[in-house]
């Protein structure tokens, strides 16, 4: 089922100006996520669409947008204070949209995963966070761990849809211990063989068809979530 999309300009404020995002919302829609891009990638990227597109056909409204610095052409992602008042002001644009009382989620691909749960630890409003593919270090240096502010975020649903190969993640056995001292409200998802871009070796799929593979998975850990 083909969900109609229809862009949006979304004001950040502080100075930062606006950032364009994609909107699709299905009939009696059981929720919205809304979903950021990576460090490297933008909004339109086949892995993102295919991602939303999925999830409106799963009967979950979409929101995904670019963050400052790809909507105004640069490469270097915006720091913290920046992505994280984007998000804000993102997750209220969803808000507006939904109807009332609909939940809304917050998701993202590796730097906009984790840009999230910086931004819900900092006071951001959403009903849960699911990441795909968090960066819990940089390749090869798993002393940098970036996990200080899941301290303040134990009790938010979060699902973790994590590669085995991936190198933000390995040795594996240190997201696993996050998610542990997070507690019961985190659940990860190990998806065997997969890199950080959710592909397998010996496997090639297109892009969209590996971001659509993420969305039942999805999809089920909010419904589940939506009729606790």
């Amino acid at each position: 089922m083909s969900v109609d999309e229809h862009p949006l300009t979304i004001e950040v404020g502080d100075g930062i100006g606006s950032v364009p995002a994609v909107l699709a919302r299905p009939d009696d829609a059981s929720a919205t996520i809304v979903v950021a891009h990576g460090a490297g990638a933008g909004k339109d990227h086949p892995f993102m669409s295919g991602f939303c597109r999925a999830l409106d056909g799963l009967g979950i409204a979409t929101l995904r947008f670019d963050f400052p610095y790809v909507a105004a052409g640069r490469r270097f992602p915006d720091r913290p204070p920046v992505a994280i008042a984007t998000w804000r002001a993102v997750a209220d644009a969803a808000a507006s949209h939904a109807r009332e009382g609909e939940p809304v989620w917050a998701s993202g691909k590796s730097f906009g995963g984790r840009m999230a749960s910086m931004a819900v630890a900092d006071g951001m409003d959403v009903a849960g966070l699911v990441f795909l593919g968090y960066p819990l270090h940089p390749p090869g240096r798993p002393e940098k761990a970036r996990d200080e502010h899941f301290t303040s975020l134990t009790g938010v649903p979060m699902l973790f849809l994590q590669g085995r190969n991936d190198p933000f993640a390995i040795p594996n056995d240190q997201l696993d211990d996050l998610v542990r001292r997070i507690g019961p409200s985190a659940v990860l998802d190990w998806i065997e063989n997969a890199n950080h871009s959710f592909e397998v070796k010996g496997a090639k799929r297109p892009a969209g068809e590996v971001g659509a593979s993420l969305a039942p998975r999805t999809a089920e850990f909010i419904d589940a979530h939506s009729r606790a």
